[in-house]
C-alpha cells in the first residue's frame, strides 16, 4: 500500500457534505421513479439494471468530475475511470436493484470515498425510508443526523445475524454459513444494504454476505467502521479496493474473532 501525507480534517470534513450532496441528488432521482415500473435490463451475470440505475451513476460521475477532477471513480454501472487514484469514490447507485424492481423498499444507493484503497467515508442512503447512515472510518457514524454505535459484547448464541441471499453463496460457502448460522440466536435475510446500517446502529450483531464487489460494500465498510464494527472478509483480510467476494461484519473486535472461527473451523 502506498505511503499517503495524513488527511486534513478540514478535506474529509468538505468531501463528507459532498457525499451527501450526491446522496441528495440521487435520492431526488430515485424518488422521482419510484411509483412507476422502472424499464428494466439483464446484465450478463444474470442480474437486475435500470435506466435509473445508469441515470444516477452519470449524474453522480458528472458531480464529481466537477469538485474532484483528480480523484478516480468506480461505480457498477460505468467501472473504473483513474481507479488508482490516491482518493477514489466508489458509487452504486441502486444497491439491491431486484428489491427497487419488485417494489420493496429495501434498496439504496451507496456512495463511498476510499484512500490508499481503503474506506474513508461511507454514505448508505435509503429513499423510501427517508433514512441515511454517514460514517468516516475510525472516526464517527450517524444516522439521520444522530450519532450511533454498534453493539458492543454479546455472546455468539445469543448474536442476530443478517444475510442478504443464501442463494449467492458457492456450496462450499454455504455449507460455511449454515455452521454459523447453528451456532447465533437468530438470521434475519433479504435487507440489502439496510442490513449493514443497522449494525452500525446496534440493532443487529453480525452480517455475512458473498459474492460481493468494492462498489456493495465499501459504504457500509466505512459506516461501520466509524460506528466502532469490525469488518473483514472470511479469511480476515480487510475490504479494500482490491478485494471481491466475502464479507462479515461485526459489532465488536471480540464477536468477530468468535464468527470467524466457527467459518473457518476444518478448514
Amino acid at each position: 500500500m502506498n505511503s499517503f501525507a495524513p488527511l486534513d480534517s478540514g478535506f474529509i470534513a468538505a468531501a463528507t457534505r459532498f457525499a451527501e450532496d450526491m446522496a441528495d441528488t440521487s435520492r431526488a432521482i430515485i424518488s422521482a421513479a419510484i411509483s412507476a415500473a422502472p424499464d428494466v435490463s439483464i446484465k450478463r451475470d444474470g442480474s437486475y439494471v435500470t435506466t435509473i440505475d445508469v441515470a444516477v451513476e452519470d449524474r453522480l460521475r458528472e458531480m464529481i468530475g466537477e469538485r474532484y477532477p483528480a480523484h478516480g471513480i468506480l461505480g457498477e454501472e460505468r467501472g473504473a475511470e483513474n481507479a488508482d487514484a490516491e482518493f477514489t469514490w466508489v458509487l452504486d447507485p441502486i444497491d439491491g436493484t431486484a428489491p427497487f424492481v419488485a417494489g420493496i423498499p429495501v434498496y439504496g444507493t451507496l456512495i463511498a470515498l476510499t484512500h490508499g484503497g481503503r474506506p474513508l467515508i461511507g454514505v448508505i442512503d435509503h429513499p423510501a425510508s427517508d433514512d441515511r447512515w454517514v460514517g468516516i472510518a475510525g472516526v464517527s457514524a450517524s444516522f439521520n443526523g444522530r450519532p450511533v454505535h454498534t453493539r458492543a459484547g454479546g455472546d455468539l448464541a445469543d448474536a442476530l445475524m443478517t444475510n442478504s441471499n443464501p442463494d449467492f453463496l458457492t456450496a462450499e460457502e454455504a455449507a460455511r454459513f449454515h455452521r454459523l448460522r447453528q451456532r447465533v440466536r437468530y438470521t434475519q435475510y433479504g435487507g440489502s444494504c439496510y442490513a449493514y446500517g443497522v449494525l452500525a446502529s446496534g440493532r443487529t450483531d453480525l452480517a455475512i454476505d458473498a459474492d460481493l464487489d468494492p462498489h456493495d460494500i465499501i459504504a457500509g465498510a466505512a459506516v461501520i467502521k466509524g460506528a466502532g464494527g469490525k469488518i473483514t472478509d472470511w479469511s480476515g483480510e480487510p475490504i479494500t479496493l482490491a478485494w471481491r467476494g466475502q464479507v462479515l461484519a461485526a459489532g465488536d473486535a471480540d464477536l468477530h474473532a468468535a464468527a470467524l472461527a466457527v467459518l473457518n473451523e476444518n478448514e
